[in-house]
């Protein structure tokens, strides 16, 4: 078994009014435009104190395996340690000097920091889970809205050539049973079209009431928003000749999320003919 260790007895965390002042000082740098390795840089977002995302001064392992084991799924994440600093301030004069393009870059959304005596060490992190994400009705919108801009125009699926096909339409029973799937994937860590159960995608739509007598599945993980998930599909022979085939008339999609899963998000497209 791997274990990660966490904050140690000997590696404290910055007491809460230090933290706050490093935090501050960061933010304010990154809330203006900055010179920055010969270029000037445009306004940050400001970057959330986070625990999760806090490792101990002398941690050498895998720092997405630690964060995923402290429950935070990174997309990006990368760590600044310093030596020498007896202060907020003089640790920021430092970040400053010698990492002003990590401090600015707008990828980060949240902060985590450790000392130790002069020792500091500073993780700058993105979720795979942020804000980028659209809650389930806006996804499955932009989904539908993205698979018939795909189906308006013929389109190669790897060396396939597909003509256009008809728009298709939503339907609230593949929906459900692609929401199952999808939920199965992220709470059983797993990314296969066969079930936790071994179900196939034809079983779980009839599972969930859908009579349909054609069935076809796109399954996704990893991808942070409706559009990437289509964009995968898009680029992937297979999924896309599911996306162009003209059989299909309906199509409901749905996903789910664990932060303890290897790939965080998890996708599933159902398409179906009445």
């Amino acid at each position: 078994m791997y274990l990660v260790p966490l904050l140690p007895m000997y590696a404290s965390p910055v007491s809460a009014a230090e933290e706050q002042r490093l935090v501050q000082a960061i933010n304010d740098f990154r809330g203006q435009p900055q010179r920055c390795e010969a270029r000037t840089t445009n306004i940050s977002r400001a970057l959330a104190l986070n625990s999760s995302v806090a490792l101990p001064i002398g941690f050498s392992g895998n720092l997405r395996d630690a964060l995923k084991a402290s429950g935070y799924q990174a997309v990006i994440v990368r760590t600044l340690r310093l030596a020498g600093a007896q202060s907020a301030d003089a640790a920021f004069e430092m970040l400053r000097g010698r990492y002003c393009g990590a401090l600015l870059d707008p990828q980060y959304a949240d902060i985590g920091i450790t000392r130790q005596g002069g020792d500091w060490r500073v993780v700058l992190a993105k979720p795979l889970i942020d804000e980028s994400l659209e809650d389930a009705r806006s996804a499955g919108r932009a989904l539908l809205v993205q698979v018939n801009a795909a189906r308006a125009k013929p389109r190669m699926c790897g060396k396939r050539p597909f003509p256009s096909a008809r728009p298709l339409s939503w339907n609230t029973t593949l929906e459900t049973a692609a929401q199952e799937h999808s939920q199965s994937m992220a709470s059983e860590n797993y990314f296969t079209h066969r079930g936790f159960d071994n179900d196939s995608p034809a079983d779980r739509a009839r599972a969930a009431g859908y009579g349909g007598r054609q069935i076809g599945e796109n399954i996704a993980a990893g991808q942070s928003t409706a559009s990437k998930a289509m964009a995968s599909w898009l680029a992937s022979p297979g999924h896309c000749a599911n996306l162009m085939n003209p059989m299909f008339t309906e199509v409901g999609a749905a996903y789910a999320t664990a932060t303890n899963a290897d790939y965080g998000v998890y996708w599933t497209m159902l398409f179906g003919a009445p």
